[in-house]
């Protein structure tokens, strides 16, 4: 009978208390597995031969029962406005992109959290990719410290680059949720890259019992994607919709463990001729009543093919103050990195992308 070969454990995946069992199990101490773990995550070590404070023989072990998985960058475009979007190659050849967007006050890295998306945003390309797999939580960990090793070595080594994570890039985070919440906390770790919960923000089209979830089992911000005033005008454009209509999803806001002094962050898409009128500003400004909130109005990003087309920054203007008159706080989003897509809606690999049509999962229209 052949040999039954385990796959080997992606311990840039693994939390402190799991690596020390592992180590336990190996005779190693304690500190052994402290020591692997700064090595994994806040140095960002790509393989176990470069952690040389730990024993030869050691090392040695690490490799031959276990693997550092380790995302390959495929492709770097920088944008005039100081964007960079990062191309990712996973080890089984599968292509993700993270955006990194500097300013004066932050340095905000936009992650992804699965490889295509399932939810079937009409107005998105990455969602006319269709969902080929979740990441692991390695993987999404592994785009912060890809990017944060990348900067460290081009400035000050002392001084951790990236201040923000957004989940807001391939993917819809709360439908790959155990290995978010994983990823999260080896993100947040003291013994790691020790992101506070004030600079984390998770963003989700809808999915309406992962937002209790989210909510009870994670301390990070939530932002929702929301993008209609109407059900009928949001069905349209967001599958999701007919599943959970709007008023399900207010619900749910409504009973959401805010911290003090936060707000649920409401992102809107402005769709020319779709979602912009007058009345769609006065019936969002009735949603968001109740709600401590905060709306961020995003031009539409141009995909060729889709029909979608972008609103003026005078009609943006007038939407915001419309809301505004409902005492709703709206700001106009700054759209970073149009030139090399990388805005909102264009992650996509877009010189592999098709334009297909996707419904969403039967994982996810199960959900209750």
């Amino acid at each position: 009978m052949p040999k039954l070969v385990l796959p080997k454990v992606d311990l840039r995946g693994v939390p402190l208390p799991e690596l020390v069992a592992l180590l336990s199990q190996m005779g190693e101490p304690a500190y052994r597995a402290k020591q692997l773990y700064t090595w994994i995550h806040r140095r960002y070590a790509r393989s176990f031969a470069a952690m040389t404070d730990l024993p030869a023989a050691l090392r040695d072990s690490l490799h031959a029962a276990h693997q550092l998985g380790s995302l390959t960058k495929d492709l770097e475009q920088r944008s005039v406005d100081g964007t960079i979007k990062y191309r990712f190659k996973t080890a089984d050849g599968a292509l993700i992109e993270s955006v990194y967007m500097p300013s004066p006050s932050r340095k905000t890295l936009c992650v992804s959290t699965q490889v295509g998306c399932a939810m079937g945003c009409k107005f998105c390309m990455t969602a006319t990719l269709g969902l080929k797999r979740h990441l692991t939580p390695g993987e999404i960990c592994d785009q912060v410290y890809a990017v944060n090793a990348e900067l460290i070595a081009a400035g000050n080594p002392l001084e951790r680059p990236l201040t923000n994570l957004v989940f807001m890039g391939m993917g819809e985070p709360l439908h790959n949720f155990e290995n978010l919440k994983v990823a999260l906390a080896l993100l947040q770790s003291p013994e790691g890259c020790d992101f506070s919960h004030r600079h984390i923000t998770v963003s989700t089209v809808g999915l309406v019992p992962m937002i209790a979830r989210f909510g009870a089992e994670t301390n990070v911000k939530l932002a929702i994607s929301l993008n209609a005033s109407s059900n009928e005008s949001r069905s349209a454009v967001m599958p999701v919709n007919k599943k959970w209509p709007i008023e399900a999803l207010m619900e749910a806001c409504k009973t959401f463990p805010l911290k003090q002094g936060r707000r649920i962050t409401f992102e809107y898409v402005l769709l020319a001729g779709v979602n912009d009128s007058d009345d769609d500003a006065r019936r969002l400004g009735k949603l968001m009543q109740g709600v401590p909130a905060k709306v961020n109005l995003i031009p539409y990003n141009d995909n060729p093919g889709l029909g979608f087309h972008s609103v003026g920054h005078s009609r943006a203007e007038v939407f915001r103050q419309l809301l505004a008159d409902q005492n709703v706080f709206a700001a106009i989003r700054q759209n970073r990195g149009r030139d090399i897509s990388a805005a909102c809606g264009q992650l996509a690999n877009v010189d592999k992308a098709a334009i297909v049509v996707h419904d969403i999962p039967d994982d996810v229209k199960a959900l209750s």
